[in-house]
């Protein structure tokens, strides 16, 4: 039977060096986003021909995206390594976004937040483009998903 989703997804602590609350709160909404409601299939064949539900873990290794797929009791599958150059800009893109958005709350117009929300929208939806294009012929994603993965994945690079 098969059940292409996520049901959990961690991130490796190690690689998080620093976070805010505004960070942090990103961080949450994406996961449970995610777990609520996402579209994960690998197309590689797994033992016993599993295909979900899938457990995932995301970490940096020597500047490339490592995403461990495990079954359900946490048995790992794969590790698919994904070199990290092409996301550079966008990651650092949607950092800059994101920090006149959050400064944009506290001290905009509403226009001036919906403007500035807009143009974040905007790089977000590049880089999940972005990001289902990289997985093609690994991992089935839809766009959605691939959005809170590049939430996640933007995570691991905080660096304060």
């Amino acid at each position: 039977m098969s059940d292409p989703r996520i049901i959990a997804v961690d991130l490796d602590e190690k690689t998080i060096l620093w976070r805010n609350a505004d960070i942090e709160q990103e961080r949450q909404i994406a996961i449970i986003d995610l777990l609520e409601n996402n579209h994960f299939r690998p197309l590689r064949p797994y033992p016993e021909d599993y295909a979900g539900p899938f457990r995932i873990g995301l970490a940096t290794q020597e500047g490339r995206l490592a995403i461990d797929i495990m079954a359900t009791g946490g048995e790992r599958l794969e590790t698919l390594i994904l070199g990290m150059a092409r996301f550079r800009r966008p990651i650092r893109d949607y950092f800059a976004i994101c920090d006149s958005y959050f400064q944009a709350l506290r001290a905009s117009t509403p226009q001036q937040i919906e403007t500035v929300d807009m143009a974040r929208r905007g790089i977000h939806n590049d880089a999940a483009e972005l990001l289902k294009e990289r997985l093609e012929g690994k991992i089935d994603v839809d766009f959605d998903t691939a959005r809170r993965l590049f939430t996640l994945i933007c995570m691991l690079h905080i660096r304060g």
